[in-house]
């Protein structure tokens, strides 16, 4: 009798333990894919299975007043995008517009949620983290909040995150839906998916570079091109590391940049460099309606005696539909 009474206890503890794990928010997962993860209050933390930052998804912060990825690395544990909270021996300016990798708007109706003044607010995840493929798949829904606390439409993100041999991917697609007023993206500079490098990539005393689809070289030469994607890089410690923003040829409208010098890479599909000459560089959306986005973003760091072939990771993503190939 006692046997079977152990095994009965010993499945009850087991019982209860999945259920406290399953009830747990910050309960980790993990997957033989090489994608661990756990789920905060505030964020979602990114592993591999050995342990190494991937990156982290900051759905509430104080400062930055929407959501975004911080600290994005590249497969083997380099950092790509500038250390957040920003500090020594990064450059500290604009600490919370530029977090690592955001999507913002600094023109929706005229209320700027690339400042920190509207803010894009985290309402729940539509749906949870998990693995399909191989892949990290999750989805959120936001509210765009003026100043004044009223609701101006909901913005629909699903992402995806996958580790390639020399690259981490993370593929942002974005529905940014009208509420009972239009929503009217204006033209300016801070308008759509951007990545701040840390300090030893970028141009300014350092030897990073700046590269687009159309061989212009450097963030003046690159700086407001019309181009199909734009890289940022520098060779060190004999390795290429930087990161690589594609975006999606479904977009509505093409991509111009907005590159500096000092690590700042952003894809804008507003304003009149890519919009025709009636539309005054504004973007409507009317009351129901939805404007799309996609952006596959790379963070590499692969041999410098490698070729650097941005070209054929956008060809690869645009083939496979915006979601990188199998």
């Amino acid at each position: 009798m006692l046997l079977p009474r152990l095994a009965a206890l010993l499945t009850l503890l087991i019982s209860c333990a999945t259920i406290a794990t399953a009830a747990d928010p910050s309960a980790a997962s993990s997957s033989k894919s090489g994608l661990d993860w756990t789920l905060e209050k505030d964020r979602l933390i990114i592993r591999d299975s050995a342990g190494q930052p991937v990156a982290t998804y900051v759905f509430r912060d104080p400062d930055t007043l929407r959501p975004h990825f911080q600290n994005v690395h590249a497969p083997d544990g380099r950092l790509v995008t500038r250390r957040h909270p920003a500090q020594a021996p990064d450059l500290v300016d604009h600490p919370t517009m530029h977090p690592g990798l955001w999507m913002a708007f600094g023109d929706i109706n005229g209320q700027d949620f690339w400042r920190n003044k509207a803010r894009i607010e985290h309402v729940r995840f539509i749906d949870d983290p998990r693995l399909k493929d191989g892949r990290l798949h999750f989805a959120t829904e936001n509210r765009l909040v003026a100043t004044d606390g009223s609701v101006m439409g909901t913005q629909i993100s699903r992402f995806i995150v996958w580790r390639e041999p020399y690259a981490n991917w993370i593929v942002w697609e974005a529905a940014l839906r009208a509420g009972d007023k239009p929503l009217v993206f204006g033209a300016q500079e801070e308008m759509g998916l951007g990545v701040r490098l840390t300090g030893g990539l970028i141009e300014k005393n350092g030897p990073g570079v700046a590269v687009n689809s159309q061989g212009d070289r450097g963030a003046k030469t690159a700086w407001g091109k019309v181009a199909d994607w734009c890289e940022y890089s520098a060779v060190i410690d004999g390795r290429r590391i930087g990161a690589s923003i594609f975006p999606d040829p479904a977009n509505p409208q093409r991509t111009w940049w907005h590159v500096r010098d000092y690590g700042l890479m952003l894809a804008n599909s507003f304003g009149p460099l890519v919009l025709p000459p009636e539309a005054e560089g504004k973007v409507t959306v009317k009351p129901g309606d939805e404007l799309r986005l996609r952006f596959g973003v790379r963070f590499f760091s692969q041999p410098a005696a490698e070729p650097a072939d941005a070209a054929a990771a956008y060809r690869k993503f645009v083939d496979s539909g915006g979601r990188g190939a199998r």
